[in-house]
């Protein structure tokens, strides 16, 4: 069906909102009824009499004064308000801004063409038939974003982009003239360029073409395209990398630390391809331990200022989709010049530590170093010897697909390294840290990158000795430089809100789970046991993701609050410089500190703080998309089949239910059960049945086919089947 431009709407008799927009975007002039009219363009005489009499109604509620006969001025209040709209898939939004304690709603009709995550200015009102308060957009300030993702429909004359975002409750009308290559139902990233004030639709044009929709490389484009983030470097990029002396010189050697002489290794998953961090291990003639903790030494290729400098804070962080990795540097870089790889000489930025068998931290070092790997392990690997403590290495895990023989110095390290990590650890959860060992869903992926199999992937023994010595490495880097008083990065987690944790005892209540809520200390203790109990159970997953729901979300700043998370006083992120920036300032920082610099404007690098910790998290969201996109590519070759899964949330509109073997999670939508009419009871937060009485609630077991796997939206249908008896 062609779709044709739509029509404005009828106008309303009611003008309080567009007086109140007229008058608040100018406070200090003022406005008789006829300039009000000029600006709506009403020129009838029942129109402008609604004007008199709605100014007069502003006036005796206080809301606006009359300046002069016939003039009329806004008071200005403490109702105007800057923030931001959060957007609901409902198209209304809620205004949020740290002056006020709640988020105000904000109906469809007060946006005025404001967008998801648009800063905006609004007016504060209580409606006259509620006591909660709501909002007016009245000015757009700044546009989240101007390029959106989605499905063009060509018309004749013109053509309209359908978007997949939920949040986003407009099409794009696109003229003839700005269509570029496109062809219709193709998958296209537009740009708004303008909103006429009387349209319902903004106007865009096409900036590029992402192919066809369901094509995999089409979605994976889709998906960063979607949130902003670049696919390939600029050949400017990729020409200046390409130039960089990456040789180890004598002359640079000579500045260092030599460790070359030390025992060193790294671990990492098997298919990683850069080594960021190695660890060194030496016993000392007091007999205690020295561990190196090494980093590579990006910000000795990254110098401040150049292109690729510019390039790197711009992404600020590698992004890590189901079958690639879009690098925040170059291959060059990331994968040969600063990966740490086995018998190489590499330059690095190393945290050196001396640790008694208490794991105890007798003396620290912070400084660049060159260093000399003398073996490469998998996870895989190391775990093999911390559980058999021998040096043989099977063929079906060794990532040479061959049986070999692991020197005894480095059995020897390994295990040691194993033993104090593990005091680490325990030293930690004592003092509050929260476990969360999270299963990641993880895919097989045959030669055109389509998922043949569901795997889960849990941290062991071997993770957690690197997660250990990294910890280490991150909070005594801050803590070095955080007693100094000087401006930092730091790594930062609230604590999390009271409200969220009612909510979490009310859901786990419903699986039998409680919290103990007394305090901070019995918080983390309370979730940490709840990890534990959950541990292999059905309802691990939903529990986990619920959990992790209920806590702050970290960012970087330069104000340290701790890291409530870790039980750590200071934090930061010194171990990943290859794939975040913020860790390549920190080099920055702390070199410049050791060299004896002042301290930093503050101001400057919080607002880098900001921008790497919004950058992180539309990775985080594009990294979610494309597992969610590969579940329902595996599953769409999976619909004959019958699945067992547990209900991870229930909505008046139907049941998201979680398959146990997969945790892919789709929706059974509540007119789509049949076995009874079912009503939402927010109560119980469950569909019960009508006749049957039958309940269907969180973390209940049923079975489910497989309705529809639509590729676009990302999005899993289930038909609902039967209740597990």
């Amino acid at each position: 069906m062609s779709k044709q431009p739509r029509k404005f709407g009828k106008k309303t008799k009611d003008f309080t909102a567009q007086i109140f927009k007229i008058l608040s975007k100018d406070p200090s002039k003022s406005f008789n009824y006829k300039q009000i009219a000029a600006a709506l363009e009403l020129k009838d005489t029942n129109s402008r009499n609604e004007i008199i009499r709605d100014l007069k109604l502003l006036k005796a509620q206080d809301k606006i004064h009359e300046t002069e006969i016939g003039k009329y001025q806004v008071i200005s209040k403490a109702e105007y308000y800057e923030g931001i709209l959060d957007m609901t898939s409902r198209k209304s939004g809620y205004f949020v801004c740290d002056e006020l304690e709640d988020d105000v709603y904000v109906p469809t009709t007060n946006l005025n063409h404001a967008l998801h995550k648009d800063k905006v200015r609004v007016y504060v009102y209580n409606r006259r038939s509620s006591k909660k308060p709501e909002a007016e957009v009245l000015e757009i300030l700044k546009r989240a974003k101007t390029e959106f993702v989605g499905v063009i429909d060509i018309q004749k004359n013109f053509a309209f982009v359908t978007t997949t975002n939920a949040k986003m409750y407009t099409d794009i009308f696109i003229p003839k003239n700005k269509l570029g290559d496109a062809q219709n139902g193709e998958v296209v990233l537009v740009e708004m360029e303008d909103w006429p004030k009387k349209a319902d639709s903004p106007f865009g044009r096409v900036i590029k073409v992402l192919g066809k929709p369901g094509e995999h490389d089409t979605e994976i484009h889709a998906i960063l395209a979607e949130y902003g983030l670049p696919y390939e470097f600029p050949e400017e990029i990729e020409a200046y990398a390409s130039k960089i002396d990456t040789s180890i010189t004598a002359e640079e050697i000579a500045k260092r630390r030599d460790m070359r002489d030390v025992l060193t290794f790294t671990i990492d998953p098997k298919d990683a391809k850069d080594f960021d961090d190695a660890l060194s291990f030496q016993v000392l003639e007091n007999g205690n331990y020295e561990i190196g903790i090494h980093i590579a030494d990006v910000s000795h290729y990254l110098q401040e200022g150049t292109i690729l400098d510019n390039e790197a804070y711009d992404r600020a962080t590698s992004v890590y989709l189901v079958d690639r990795v879009v690098p925040m540097l170059p291959e060059v870089l990331s994968n040969f010049a600063c990966s740490l790889r086995p018998n190489e000489e590499k330059y690095t930025f190393s945290a050196v530590f001396q640790l008694n068998n208490k794991a105890e931290i007798l003396y620290s070092w912070f400084g660049r170093t060159v260093i000399y790997s003398d073996q490469r392990f998998a996870y895989e690997e190391a775990q093999q010897i911390i559980e058999t403590k021998e040096d043989i290495i099977p063929a079906d895990i060794s990532i040479t697909d061959t049986e070999y023989k692991v020197p005894k110095p480095i059995v020897d390290a390994t295990l040691k390294l194993d033993e104090l990590a593990k005091i680490l650890r325990t030293k930690r959860m004592n003092n509050g840290a929260i476990s969360f060992d999270k299963v990641e869903v993880k895919f097989n992926l045959n030669e055109n990158a389509e998922p043949i199999g569901v795997y889960f992937k849990q941290s062991k023994d071997a993770n957690h000795l690197i997660e250990e010595f990294m910890l280490l490495a991150n909070r005594k880097v801050a803590e070095f430089i955080g007693k100094q008083k000087k401006t930092f990065i730091y790594r930062i987690h609230d604590e999390p809100n009271d409200d969220k944790l009612f909510g979490l005892q009310s859901l786990i209540s419903k699986f039998g789970y409680k919290l103990d809520l007394r305090n901070k200390k019995d918080i983390s203790k309370s979730l940490n046991q709840l990890m534990q109990d959950v541990n292999g159970k059905k309802e691990q997953n939903l529990v986990d993701t619920l959990a992790i729901r209920t806590m702050s979300k970290a960012s970087y700043s330069t104000d340290n609050i701790g890291h409530y998370g870790l039980a750590f006083d200071y934090y930061s992120h010194f171990t990943s410089p290859i794939r975040r920036y913020p860790d390549v300032m920190v080099h920055r920082l702390l070199q410049f500190y050791l060299d004896g610099g002042k301290s930093v404007s503050e101001e400057v690098y919080e607002a880098k703080c900001k921008h790497s910790s919004n950058m992180e998290g539309l990775a985080t969201h594009a990294e979610r998309d494309s597992i969610k996109y590969m579940q329902v590519k595996y599953m769409q070759d999976h619909k004959d089949e019958e699945f067992l899964g547990v209900i991870s949330g229930v909505t008046e509109w139907g049941i998201y239910v979680e398959i146990i073997e997969n945790k892919c999670e789709g929706m059974c939508r509540i007119r789509e059960i049949k076995d009874d009419y079912y009503t939402f009871d927010d109560k119980q937060y469950a569909l019960v049945g009508e006749v049957s009485k039958n309940i269907l609630q969180l973390g209940d077991e049923v079975y489910v086919k497989v309705k529809n796997a639509d590729l676009v939206k990302k999005q899993l249908d289930f038909n609902y089947l039967r209740k597990k008896e």
